[in-house]
């Protein structure tokens, strides 16, 4: 029962309630039980022929307030109400809820294990099985990759291409969704300078298009300060998060201005960890949908 109020929250929902129902209690006798509701009141007419009366109000109003009385009262005994009193019923929304996933688990625990258990090469065969994958990725990842996972806003990866920052096997893809990454890109312009900066950018930029030259002036520069995540050849590091760099796929742009900001700013790329949010059965979903 953590969901109920406690301390001076509890007891003041306590005063308000119970002084509710006293006050009905009170309205309900001083009109039908006092002396003044018995005795007779002269009427008096006003402008003419405006009479103000003194019939008592129609009984049915009475069985109407004493029927809520007696529903409050029951109310309050069985269910919370009254401040931390959980009820005789012990109920609560929280444990409702509670008791809802523990039945979701007992009457689909076999057939997620199943799952869970079944090759990449099964699920990705059964095609409903599939289509619930497809519903889990549009529920748990479309926000930052898109509903068709192409990324969007050059800033969440492209999950259709052959190009993974840290990598595409299923293994990779798995221990992505599960534990999340952290991208580390450096700021590099306090090292290199606004001349290195500009020289770098542009080595980076011919060496995807179609290999920069041994007497470029940014490859010097590029060999001593890239080159160890990223490579002689711009081939890139998975176990590093560090992308290719010598192909036409780019997460935050390819142009010139993108890859002077890439260096000049750095880049902190976050994908959340996924294991205490999805089960065994749906992380093999995902990646039986990714890993194709």
């Amino acid at each position: 029962m953590a969901d109920l109020p406690t301390g001076f929250w509890s007891g003041w929902i306590t005063v308000l309630t119970l002084v509710s129902v006293a006050g009905l209690i009170w309205l309900t006798l001083s009109i039908y039980f006092s002396k003044d509701a018995k005795e007779s009141v002269q009427d008096h007419v006003w402008d003419e022929d405006l009479r103000e009366g003194s019939n008592a109000p129609p009984l049915w109003w009475f069985w109407l307030l004493f029927a809520s009385l007696v529903f409050s009262l029951i109310y309050l005994m069985l269910f919370p109400g009254l401040g931390s009193f959980p009820g005789y019923l012990n109920w609560s929304q929280g444990s409702r809820v509670a008791e809802s996933y523990e039945n979701y688990d007992l009457a689909f625990a076999e057939a997620r294990a199943d799952i869970a258990a079944s090759s990449l090469a099964s699920i990705q065969n059964d095609l409903q099985l599939m289509a619930t994958a497809q519903r889990i990725f549009t529920r748990e990842c479309a926000a930052c990759h898109g509903p068709e996972g192409r990324g969007q806003a050059n800033l969440f990866p492209n999950l259709l291409d052959v190009d993974w920052q840290w990598g595409s096997s299923a293994e990779q893809i798995e221990q992505s969704i599960r534990q999340g990454r952290s991208a580390v890109m450096i700021a590099w312009e306090t090292v290199l300078g606004p001349d290195g900066l500009e020289d770098v950018a542009n080595y980076v930029i011919q060496l995807a298009e179609s290999g920069a030259p041994q007497d470029h002036a940014g490859r010097a520069a590029y060999e001593q300060n890239c080159t160890v995540c990223h490579g002689v050849d711009g081939a890139g590091n998975s176990l590093l998060g560090a992308p290719r760099l010598s192909d036409d796929i780019w997460l935050y742009g390819g142009d010139l201005d993108a890859i002077r900001h890439t260096l000049s700013e750095g880049r902190f790329g976050v994908m959340p960890a996924f294991e205490s949010r999805l089960d065994d059965a749906q992380i093999k979903l995902l990646v039986a949908l990714l890993a194709r």
